[in-house]
Formats: C-alpha cells, structure tokens, sequence
C-alpha cells in the first residue's frame, strides 16, 4: 500500500477524530483501553516518553498530567499534529514523522514507548519495533495497545436474519493482507498479522515480552458505557508490555 494513499485516509477522518476526542466520546479508549495502558505504563514520574502514532496527542497529554518529564508525540497525520500542537504544554511537544524511521532521535534516549492503535495502521511493524528499540534505554518498556488478531483477520459479526449478533467471523487469519475497516463514515486501511508474527517481531527486535493483557469490561464499566457489552464476547483488543533488557547498550 503506497504511504501517500495510507496518509490521506488519516487526513479524511481526522477532523471527526479530533472532534470525537477532543469531547472525549470515544468509549473504546476511555472505557476500555486507557486504564490497562496506564497500568502497563505504570509510574511516569520524570520519565521521557516517545509516542508512536500519537493522533491528536490525548495520549500524551495524558501521560504529562501524569508527571512525565517529556513526552514527544509523533504522527505523520499533518493535521492531527497541528490539533496537538494546539493544546500542547511545556512537557509535550510534537511532531510529523514516520515512526517506522525514527532515524532523528539518538540511541537510549527514552524511558517508555508508546504505541495506541498504532502498529495495525503500520505497513512496516518490524521496522518500528526496531526503531523503538534503538531509542529506548536499557530498562526502557514498549507498550503497545493493538487490534487483536483474531478480529483483525475478519472481525465482523455474523447475525440472524433480525439482526441478532450470533459470533465474530474467523476467516483467513494466515493471509496477512491489508484490510479495510470504516471508522465514522472513512475507508481506512489496516494490516493484519497473526499473534505469532507480533510476538516474533517483539523478540527479533531485541524485547522480552513482560504481559500481554486482553482487555474486557467489568459490569461497573458496562454501567457507564453499554455500547461495550460486545467486549464480554469477543477480544477486540490486545494490549503487550515489552522491556529492553537492561544489560543491553
């Protein structure tokens, strides 16, 4: 897929992604994912933090409200990196970049990683994973939100003739092939990989695997935001925490 195609899709949706996050509406991330990956991340005090794929930049500011000493936030979205820029602090800058080249950032330079829906979005993951790995020092953690395979390969719902929900579908989960999804009303292009091809990236570039977490809902959660009662039946999402090992320079 050629880079220019993938970066218009982005540029197509994001003002009613800025606009969705900005009113802080996106139930996927503040109801379900934002708490594992605040845990993952742990204690940010102090810390430099590189954001991969960082949108709008909720993320990060996040994660400067947090205590984080500097947070950089990248995203080849020239939009998105503008809105960031707009409610940008003193701790948190940003950004146009290509997170598959970080080529401009010095070797064990970062604290913590951060990728948040980013990786499927990416033609070149193993190339990311390297780059991440380079620019974090030793001790430093990757944590990466992500579309769980098993719904990337297919992911849509086979219902009865009424619309009933019966199960997700499984289907050709070994190509490892683009796939087009419709985010609020915009065609978008993913890439599908299998568990095993994620993991193997991990390990070849350097990382230990940590946890990997499959984010569901608790009925409190279900309370405030029903619209996720999908997630007690399916994993949408998969959520890893990779460490660089300390020993290495």
């Amino acid at each position: 897929m050629n880079q220019e195609i993938l970066n218009q899709e982005w540029i197509g949706l994001a003002p009613a992604w800025i606009k969705e996050a900005r009113e802080g509406a996106n139930s996927t991330r503040t109801g379900l994912l934002d708490k594992p990956m605040l845990e993952a991340c742990g204690n940010v005090e102090g810390l430099r933090v590189v954001d991969c794929g960082c949108g709008e930049g909720r993320f990060c500011r996040l994660l400067a409200d947090r205590g984080a000493a500097y947070v950089v936030g990248l995203d080849l979205c020239v939009p998105m990196i503008e809105a960031a820029m707009e409610m940008r602090s003193d701790r948190d800058e940003y950004r146009v970049a290509d997170v598959q080249d970080l080529s401009f950032l010095a070797n064990g330079t970062f604290d913590l990683a951060i990728s948040y829906l980013n990786q499927c979005d990416l033609p070149d993951v193993d190339a990311n994973n390297r780059e991440v790995f380079r620019v974090l020092k030793p001790g430093g953690r990757f944590i990466i939100a992500n579309l769980h395979p098993m719904r990337s390969a297919v992911g849509t719902w086979h219902r009865t003739a009424d619309e009933e929900k019966l199960h997700v579908i499984l289907d050709r989960y070994f190509d490892e092939t683009e796939r087009r999804w419709t985010v609020m009303g915009v065609e978008l292009t993913n890439f599908h990989r299998s568990l095993s091809t994620y993991v193997r990236s991990f390990l070849n570039a350097g990382f230990r695997i940590a946890d990997i977490v499959e984010p569901t809902v608790t009925p409190e959660q279900l309370k405030v935001y029903p619209q996720l009662d999908d997630e007690l039946r399916v994993p949408n999402f998969i959520v890893y925490a990779l460490g660089k090992p300390r020993n290495d320079r």
